[in-house]
């Protein structure tokens, strides 16, 4: 049950990143974020032109799950990589879900200042999560 909220949790990690004018200029969703359980923060921040995620602390539970995945350090980890902009109005780029050992692909979309909305999905559009994240900072 808990590796599956870990395993939404990274799935929806992908809701870290808004649109931004360019990679260069702040995006509005630099800082920590939470998952609606609480049980994982990421930090957003500019990596070279693109934007991704590090997590910054997370519980026991979360840190058991993705050492049975392979994950030994949890906290420290790339969960967000080369989000950019779409056409869209999101974000788009790679996922990385630690207790499957695993990159998927994922989406954003900045629904407030202080919510990101985020949509992962495993397999070529099944599979799919989504989830709303709040700003901690």
């Amino acid at each position: 049950m808990f590796r599956r909220t870990l395993i939404s949790t990274a799935l929806a990690a992908v809701a870290l990143a808004t649109p931004a004018a360019s990679a260069a200029q702040p995006s509005g969703v630099e800082g920590v974020w939470r998952n609606p359980k609480n049980s994982v923060h990421i930090r957003i921040q500019p990596c070279g032109e693109h934007l991704c995620g590090y997590v910054v602390w997370a519980t026991e539970d979360a840190k058991e799950d993705a050492r049975k995945g392979g994950t030994a350090n949890l906290v420290g980890s790339q969960l967000l990589r080369n989000f950019s902009p779409s056409k869209s109005g999101s974000w788009r780029g790679r996922v990385f879900v630690p207790d499957l050992n695993a990159t998927f692909s994922g989406s954003a979309q900045l629904v407030d200042e202080n919510t990101l909305r985020a949509r992962g999905c495993l397999i070529a559009g099944l599979g799919c999560k989504s989830q709303n994240w709040k700003r901690i900072s």
